[in-house]
């Protein structure tokens, strides 16, 4: 027994529901199968992504302040002189930042922005006994840098506590070389800078070409090494909003006048292909949402036919045609609604059922899925919204019936 209190229309529509008990089961089926490929697929596009930006950032920052490259001119002279057709592109010489300081702290202030870390890094020679490897000197202050890039986490053996006689070394390096913790290094370079620096951590940065020639030591030693004393050679920055990097990016230069280049545009292929896949789920979760709309209508329209004596019985009784619409209206709406809460229920535990199946081989889960709210309360509305909308059409139909016509038929 529905209670008595309800409007009209409610009770007309879950009776009709109701009386349809075999139609209503596999709508409301339909409907949730859909919403579940809806919340499934998001979060497992959201998840999915996170982890591919999480593997991709964590070793390097989202902004990069780079100093101008050298450039050519030609020389040019009074009347008579000739110029020369070809210009030789000139040696890239390792430079530093103008006024970084200040820069830096220009750049903190800007909204969206984290963290800003100095570096100084070049190309230098790394000696052992007989043996040489070419390797790139990074040299950074610990405290900001390693919120940008958590040595600590990439760390396999030692510590990552640098001071000025310290180094940190890929895994693949140290094979190479022979070397372990402890170990003296030889470290030169082309401006004349050699130092002996002591291993204190091995780390693994997820990448072979890196782990053979990446090395890590505080700024000032890799400072005095490329002859930069003071200087270094770009600011590293991290954003809130890493979608947001490039627009940060051209602000800074606008504000700035220094080339900043985020991983955006550095990493136009990555970034592409993430775009790309949002764009597929975008798809996917419209077409999902057109046949849950054309299954609801399919349904009423069918209801309109079978009921359409009973409308027109209702009409001769005097109800109005908007209170026809309504019942119709509230029969797409119900069906969204019971559709988006069963649906919601079964994309819940497909996400539970593959956090516990999908993993890798030491166990650990495959990447993280996000369980936002957000989502099903998303997804819920959208297939509420979508009920009424595919519930419109036959509404209206049922609303133009001619009550005499309507029984008679």
């Amino acid at each position: 027994m529905l209670p008595r209190w309800l409007p009209f229309e409610w009770i007309v529509a879950v009776r009709f529901l109701r009386e349809g008990r075999l139609q209503t089961v596999f709508i409301i089926g339909g409907v949730a199968i859909g919403v579940c490929v809806i919340v499934f697929m998001s979060a497992l596009l959201a998840g999915l992504q996170g982890n591919f930006i999480r593997r991709v950032l964590t070793a390097q920052a989202h902004i990069q302040l780079l100093p101008p490259k050298e450039v050519v001119r030609p020389l040019r002279g009074g009347a008579g002189t000739v110029e020369g057709a070809l210009l030789q592109p000139p040696l890239q010489r390792l430079k530093s930042l103008d006024q970084w300081q200040a820069v830096a702290r220009q750049i903190a202030t800007l909204p969206g922005v984290r963290v800003v870390a100095p570096v100084a890094a070049g190309s230098a020679l790394a000696v052992r006994g007989s043996v040489s490897r070419a390797i790139t000197v990074q040299g950074m202050d610990p405290e900001p840098y390693y919120r940008i890039v958590d040595l600590g986490d990439k760390l396999v053996r030692g510590h990552a506590r640098l001071l000025g006689s310290d180094i940190l070394i890929g895994t693949e390096l140290a094979s190479d070389l022979g070397v372990d913790l402890g170990d003296k290094l030889r470290v030169s370079t082309s401006a004349g800078g050699e130092t002996a620096l002591t291993i204190v951590g091995l780390v693994d940065l997820g990448n072979k070409g890196a782990n053979q020639r990446s090395t890590y030591v505080r700024l000032h030693t890799a400072q005095s090494l490329l002859g930069l004393p003071g200087g270094v050679t770009s600011l590293e920055v991290t954003v809130s909003d890493v979608y947001a990097a490039e627009r940060i990016a051209q602000r800074i230069t606008a504000d700035t006048g220094v080339q900043a280049d985020s991983w955006i545009k550095t990493s136009a292929q990555f970034f592409t292909a993430i775009s790309a896949q949002t764009t597929a789920n975008t798809a996917i979760r419209f077409f999902v949402g057109l046949s849950v709309a054309f299954g609801i209508a399919s349904v009423l329209v069918v209801s309109v036919v079978q009921k359409s004596r009973e409308i027109g019985i209702l009409r001769a009784m005097g109800i109005s045609r908007g209170q026809v619409l309504r019942v119709f209206l509230l029969q797409g709406g119900l069906l969204g609604l019971g559709g988006a809460l069963a649906g919601d229920l079964l994309g819940l535990l497909a996400l539970l059922l593959w956090q516990r199946l999908a993993r890798n081989p030491d166990g650990s889960p495959l990447f993280e899925l996000p369980q936002d709210p957000a989502l099903f309360i998303a997804a819920l509305l959208l297939a509420m919204l979508t009920g009424l909308a595919a519930a419109f059409a036959p509404a209206l139909r049922a609303a133009r019936l001619d009550p005499v016509v309507a029984i008679r038929g």
